[in-house]
């Protein structure tokens, strides 16, 4: 298992594989998303978040998935289509993946192993956010429910 958040990869919406190194030197929020989520007008804020603070070093890093109330049903192109068309959203998408279980990404996995909440390491909804920072080293989980304007605080005493 790794030890250092950029050395994980992962697929993006397009197919193809983006290596964790591309964000070295950026605060890095990971979000599990979903289109079909009473949380998912939380795509609205994170656009927000990224548009206020991407020229400072941040980025945000989506990626889709199905495991909470089958919420994230569609394919790839349907989930960027989606994003794009009713939300605007810029910042990039991966491809549909688990959270949770056997087949957890691996950057899930380390993810929860850095920083477990509420319920042990278990990701319990959609919209879990996880804050990496500059240096690679995940500072902070927030919840499903913490709206992505809370998490502009914590941005700016990171990038500042």
């Amino acid at each position: 298992m790794s030890t250092n958040f950029y050395e994980f990869k992962a697929r993006s919406l397009q197919g193809k594989d983006i290596p964790m190194e591309e964000f070295k030197g950026k605060a890095i929020l990971v979000v599990n998303t979903a289109s079909k989520c009473g949380l998912t007008p939380q795509f609205e804020g994170l656009e927000k978040l990224y548009q206020q603070y991407r020229q400072k070093g941040l980025v945000i890093l989506g990626f889709p998935c199905n495991q909470f109330a089958n919420q994230e049903p569609g394919d790839d192109k349907s989930i960027s289509e989606g994003c794009l068309l009713n939300y605007g959203v810029t910042f990039p998408m991966f491809a549909k993946i688990d959270v949770n279980g056997p087949d957890a990404h691996p950057i899930y996995k380390y993810l929860k192993k850095e920083l477990s909440g509420f319920l042990g390491s278990k990701i319990k909804w959609n919209f879990t956010k996880f804050l990496i920072d500059p240096k690679g080293k995940p500072v902070k989980r927030f919840s499903p429910t913490t709206s992505p304007g809370k998490i502009g605080q914590f941005l700016q005493k990171m990038l500042n």
